[in-house]
């Protein structure tokens, strides 16, 4: 697997994993790329650090890395229907506040009325969001990745 740093004219950047350099050419001919965060669909590789190898003792699946899977060809309309909710989620996410590692905690305040009731995003964990689900509090995954507002250029 091959990991790019890739962006979009409005300059967003995100992570793309390819098998191969020909597999990145051939996915952007195909149009087959769309900006997680706005749905843009001329992408361009980044510039990129070089990347430096986890200590031998340290498997992906250790690491908590999620493996993309590679399939066929997706079709027009589905290309076009993840472009459609990419954008959606974008723009969803310009009214919400990332709040990182703190969004269960942040979950239940807002819940138990400690704090007014406004749109989060962040991070958490399966368990953490199955037991937040359990309490009657709803969240939901985000369908494409997002970079942490710190972490963006």
């Amino acid at each position: 697997m091959i990991v790019f740093d890739l962006s979009c004219p409005d300059g967003h950047r995100f992570e793309g994993w390819f098998s191969s350099s020909e597999d990145f050419a051939s996915q952007q001919d195909r149009g087959l790329l769309c900006c997680p965060q706005c749905g843009a669909a001329e992408i361009g590789k980044a510039p990129m650090a070089p990347a430096v190898p986890k200590k031998g003792n340290q498997s992906l699946a250790s690491s908590g890395a999620v493996q993309p899977v590679a399939g066929g060809q997706l079709s027009p309309k589905a290309v076009k229907a993840l472009q459609q909710i990419a954008a959606m989620q974008a723009e969803a996410l310009k009214s919400s506040e990332y709040v990182g590692p703190r969004f269960v905690e942040e979950s239940r305040a807002m819940h138990y009325g400690e704090r007014d009731a406004k749109p989060i995003h962040g991070q958490a964990s399966l368990a953490e969001a199955k037991e937040l689900h359990e309490e009657g509090i709803p969240v939901a995954p985000l369908l494409f990745p997002v970079a942490p507002p710190d972490d963006i250029n």
